[in-house]
């Protein structure tokens, strides 16, 4: 087996094959290093924990990883608590940074004798419908290599070259802009909460994600095509002080060094299928969601777990079942994570146009006073 791309799904993917016995090489452009420290999503479902376990994949992060069932939404200068654990079976999440993620997996495929090759360029897919595709590439001491290969698995983001590598029109791609951005924004602050924060403000969406017990994630809606170069620290801080704000509290934020801004443009994409002959496409590379309930990562995990399985049962017995419906049943999670950011995305954020900004105030109103409605965001947000 061929990897490209040494994120949670190539890694996992990796981890998984090894373990049943299945030979396979991972290629990653970047270094050790560079994947190891560079700051993405930062929680992880109950399933997707539970997998990594089974796989004894998870120790560091049991350990580790903060739970957390219960967020809150600020609507209007007052707090409201949904406690979507409770609502659904006991589920949390685990706040755990995608590259503590990424250096546990990393660790344990190099440990376990798994071979992973940094700082490759120049990689290019062969006979990818054939059965005995290939792979080429430079390495990153400047010699060319080859890997012949039964299957390729590419897991190597959205602007990879794996999907690039599929021929024109043999594949389907649904894509959607959300006309939102954010301003993410990373600082080396101590959270303000025990939970995370999403405010409705009529100035715009304001988040307070946890990252660990020194660093902090924050979100501002900004409008499209905004830049980073408009966002000063200092009015980061003060808008995020505003639209964060508490009526009647003494709550207060806390602030710090702010160590990366970047703009998030909320964009959708999917492909169907998510394979072409012995290419099989994974996280990005076959599905990209807004950050709003944190499902990429996750469904990353789920698609290393759903095809792992499937060349598995190949592997021992032939049996091409699970190949043959990899798409499907990864697709079917990926649309419904799909229709449920997309049902966040419209709550949360105000809309330039003032009847669908109050119909999204009037979804989280439902959401807040309904048990119904917070059932249907708890099973939605945990991950069924």
């Amino acid at each position: 087996m061929g990897i490209v791309g040494a994120g949670p799904a190539g890694l996992t993917l990796g981890n998984l094959l090894r373990q049943a016995g299945i030979p396979c090489v991972v290629l990653e452009r970047g270094t050790r290093e560079h994947i190891e420290t560079r700051p993405r999503a930062g929680v992880i479902e109950h399933r997707a924990v539970q997998m990594l376990t089974r796989h004894g994949l998870a120790d560091r992060l049991l350990r580790e990883a903060d739970r957390h069932g219960v967020c809150e939404f600020r609507v209007e200068g007052r707090a409201h608590e949904v406690d979507y654990s409770s609502l659904y079976d006991g589920q949390t999440h685990y706040v755990y940074p995608q590259q503590e993620v990424v250096k546990d997996l990393v660790r344990a495929y190099v440990n376990s004798g798994g071979d992973i090759r940094f700082g490759v360029a120049d990689v290019a897919l062969h006979g990818i419908r054939s059965a005995e595709p290939a792979l080429t590439w430079t390495s990153a001491d400047g010699r060319e290599e080859r890997l012949d290969c039964s299957f390729i698995a590419g897991a190597d983001g959205f602007h990879g070259v794996t999907r690039r590598s599929i021929p024109a029109g043999a594949i389907q791609e649904f894509s959607h802009q959300h006309g939102i951005e954010w301003l993410s924004v990373l600082a080396e602050a101590p959270p303000s909460t025990h939970k995370v924060i999403y405010a409705l403000h009529p100035d715009g969406f304001a988040g307070h994600m946890l990252r660990s017990a020194t660093v902090s994630r924050y979100y501002l809606q900004v409008p499209v095509e905004d830049t980073v170069e408009n966002w000063p620290d200092e009015r980061v801080w003060a808008e995020l002080r505003k639209r964060l704000a508490l009526r009647d509290s003494d709550w207060t934020l806390t602030e710090g060094p702010i160590i990366e801004k970047r703009i998030l443009d909320m964009r959708s994409h999917v492909v169907e299928p998510m394979n072409h002959g012995n290419l099989y496409l994974l996280g990005d590379a076959a599905h990209i969601i807004t950050p709003v309930g944190a499902k990429g990562m996750n469904l990353a995990l789920h698609d290393a777990e759903v095809l792992a399985e499937a060349l598995t049962a190949y592997h021992r017995a032939g049996d091409e079942t699970g190949l043959a419906a990899y798409s499907e049943t990864c697709l079917r999670r990926v649309w419904r994570a799909q229709e449920f950011s997309q049902w966040m995305v419209f709550m949360l954020h105000r809309s330039p146009e003032p009847f669908l900004s109050r119909l999204g105030q009037a979804r989280l109103e439902h959401l807040i006073a309904s048990g119904s409605s917070a059932g249907y965001f708890a099973q939605n947000y945990v991950g069924p």
